[in-house]
């Protein structure tokens, strides 16, 4: 579809969009499913990287080829072009790889703030989380192994476990498991060289949400930030009685709102992310890029089940 831009206002700019992966959270808004919801009519799209073509009259911050991030959601990235209010995006260096310009800004994010926020993490805790081949999951074990932290990292069985469990490996997972065998007798043997996880971090609900928080040790934290089995979180009585552990939830776009007058925060988290990604220690997730004219195809793909590739709309 083609559309008229508005002009550059003396606070606005325009930008040219060049890479935007297709989330979760994407498809849940346009299912209408999501917590926050666009006017229409409305371009998708949530996160990605664009560069600024022309900067308006009164524009501080920014300036003209600098590679940009939206700093919350709804900005629908999308299409080719755009013209944004100036506050509305923060510029980030360009000397990182596109993909992982253009996966950063939501689930590299989220994962930071995870380790960050919860609990007191150090060399030698441990983590536990679902979904662990997720964007999140796959940021979570790198962050925590940058930091020396452990992680136990629980997938759904499939044919291709073998493979999959020796690449989460290969970027830093100190241990991946299948989700049937967190009740099994084995776990107490991985916990003879490993911690009780501090922190348990749930992107599914369901069961396997339960499962992570018999896991947990005395005092210790459950933060749920997707649920992607569509099933509520069912904590045991034993668990906040006799473990007091903690139950919470976490929105990277809260956040965002929440330091929407704290640029430094965001800035502090994006500065750090792209030091961890220039040393090699922080990668974009397996991608697949397709062109804009390939949205369908690019849809269809995200859609699928035991999906192993983020699907990245280059432009």
């Amino acid at each position: 579809m083609q559309v008229d831009l508005p002009t550059v206002g003396e606070h606005d700019v325009l930008v040219k969009i060049l890479a935007a992966p297709i989330n979760p959270s994407d498809i849940n808004m346009i299912q209408g499913t999501y917590a926050i919801l666009p006017d229409l009519p409305a371009v998708g799209g949530n996160e990605g990287v664009g560069q600024i073509m022309e900067i308006g009259s009164k524009v501080k911050s920014l300036k003209l080829g600098d590679w940009i991030l939206p700093k919350d959601a709804g900005l629908g990235t999308w299409r080719t072009e755009a013209v944004v209010a100036e506050d509305a995006v923060i510029s980030l260096a360009k000397d990182i790889p596109l993909l992982c310009a253009a996966t950063l800004g939501v689930n590299p994010c989220t994962a930071w703030r995870m380790l960050s926020d919860f609990e007191e993490l150090k060399p030698g805790d441990s983590v536990i989380q679902n979904a662990a081949n997720s964007g999140v999951g796959q940021a979570v074990i790198q962050i925590a192994a940058s930091r020396g932290i452990k992680t136990i990292n629980v997938i759904r069985d499939r044919p291709e476990f073998t493979q999959l469990s020796d690449r989460l490996k290969a970027i830093g997972a100190t241990h991946v498991i299948r989700e049937e065998e967190l009740r099994r007798p084995e776990m107490k043997e991985l916990f003879k060289t490993c911690q009780k996880p501090k922190l348990a971090l749930n992107g599914v609900g369901g069961k396997s949400a339960t499962e992570l928080l018999r896991h947990l040790q005395y005092g210790g934290s459950m933060v749920t930030y997707g649920g992607m089995a569509k099933q509520p979180v069912i904590v045991p009585v034993s668990a906040l009685i006799f473990k007091d552990v903690k139950v919470k939830g976490f929105w990277i776009t809260q956040w965002k709102k929440n330091h929407s007058n704290d640029v430094r925060a965001f800035r502090t988290m994006l500065d750090e992310l792209c030091g961890l990604i220039r040393k090699g220690k922080l990668t974009a997730p397996v991608c697949a890029e397709l062109g804009l004219q390939d949205y369908r195809k690019a849809l269809n793909a995200a859609l699928q089940p035991f999906t192993s590739a983020k699907q990245v709309l280059i432009m």
